[in-house]
């Protein structure tokens, strides 16, 4: 038996009025979800447990079957883990974001989705201009970077800062221990980028700069069972994001890097089928995250939300099902990791619907891959780590 897991990360939605009333997964046109669904099994589940942020973090770890109360330290060292950086036992690594604020407002978590390589320039600068014994800066993807502190205690609530984009950044900077220190470092990386030759270059061309970072989702290393140990699998993980990546590390996942995913609309969905199905031909289980649709919540943008739906469908799903049908026994689980409605342009903690399939069944229900059609239905695992032992065992 092979499995298959598929996460259209932030899919889940509410209703919008520009959708006529729909949400983005059911305004989609989507006859690969729509054919499964009637044949397959349709369910709610809850991925952000009671008391955690709703992250993509907090959220794949439970995806993956475990027990975020037991095994979650927090969002940046499974990034760390991903860009092979090591953490010590009193490392604590944190998220850095290339941000742009413009008159204390946070214009624009991404420098308008910096690209990498011009992103690593303005990285390696504040390591030389800001760097030090006590804090090291780390190049990842995009505007998504990794800080790591050395020996401070650092218990700071911090915001993510998609959570506050055209929002004054005040109110939302680090608060509680060590948290001097922080806006110190962030204060003064203003003050280092805003006349950045790359930032000046970039303001001519009509570019979003990247005038500050952004910390926020530390933690230390977690200690976790493997994958194997906990379900006796061996398996790929298939992302574009750092944090899918890491977590995959530390579950003991083979990390598959496919050329062309890059994380938003115009990533390579049909590339990520391809190399799935590439991986199932010597591993029991892939799991393949694709950011797109929450990517475009978080910039409102209803239009290509249902865009990057339709696209997981039709390039990713489709190209999947006819490599599939190659394969005696398989099994298929699809779910947004959690919900990123538009109307807040951020994560919520709402239960997220699920699609279950295994070839063979005849009963065509009258559901399909929604949020309505998830909740009319009984079937509901509100401590959402245990859906994997279910998909995983099911009879």
């Amino acid at each position: 038996m092979k499995y298959l897991v598929l996460i259209p990360d932030g899919a889940a939605d509410d209703p919008r009025p520009e959708l006529n009333g729909l949400t983005p997964l059911q305004a989609a046109s989507t006859p690969n979800f729509d054919r499964l669904a009637r044949t397959g099994t349709v369910g709610l589940t809850r991925t952000i447990p009671d008391g955690f942020a709703p992250g993509s973090d907090v959220a794949n770890l439970c995806v993956l079957g475990y027990d975020p109360h037991l095994y979650y330290t927090g969002r940046a060292p499974l990034e760390a883990a991903s860009l092979g950086i090591e953490l010590n036992g009193d490392d604590v690594a944190f998220r850095c974001n290339l941000v742009c604020v413009e008159d204390g407002i946070m214009r624009d978590f991404s420098s308008g989705h910096i690209d990498t390589e011009t992103a690593t320039e303005f990285i390696a600068f504040l390591q030389k201009n800001l760097g030090s014994d006590d804090a090291s800066f780390f190049p990842g993807l995009s505007y998504r970077h990794i800080m790591v502190s050395k020996g401070r205690s650092l218990r700071a609530s911090c915001t993510p800062p998609h959570d506050i984009t055209g929002k004054p950044i005040g109110p939302h900077l680090p608060q509680g221990e060590g948290s001097e220190w922080l806006r110190e470092l962030m204060e003064t990386s203003a003050r280092l980028l805003i006349d950045h030759p790359l930032n000046l270059k970039r303001a001519r061309e009509g570019k979003v700069p990247a005038n500050m970072i952004w910390l926020w989702g530390q933690g230390t290393a977690p200690s976790m069972p493997s994958f194997t140990e906990r379900f006796g699998l061996n398996g790929s993980v298939i992302s574009a994001v750092d944090l899918v990546k890491g977590l995959g590390k530390y579950a003991g996942l083979e990390i598959v890097d496919v050329p062309g995913a890059t994380g938003w609309l115009d990533t390579d969905y049909a590339a990520k089928a391809r190399f799935a199905l590439d991986q199932l031909k010597e591993k029991d289980f892939v799991y393949v995250h694709v950011e797109a649709p929450d990517e475009a919540s978080h910039a409102g943008e209803s239009a290509a939300k249902v865009e990057a739906i339709e696209r997981f469908d039709s390039l990713l799903l489709g190209t999947l099902l006819n490599g599939l049908a190659e394969l005696p026994q398989y099994r298929l689980l699809i779910l947004p990791d959690h919900a990123t409605p538009l109307a807040i342009k951020t994560h919520n903690s709402e239960p997220v619907p699920f699609l279950y399939y295994q070839p063979g069944g005849t009963d065509e229900a009258d559901q399909a891959f929604d949020e309505v059609s998830a909740a009319a239905t009984t079937i509901r695992f509100d401590r959402g780590w245990e859906l994997m032992e279910w998909f995983l065992r099911k009879n």
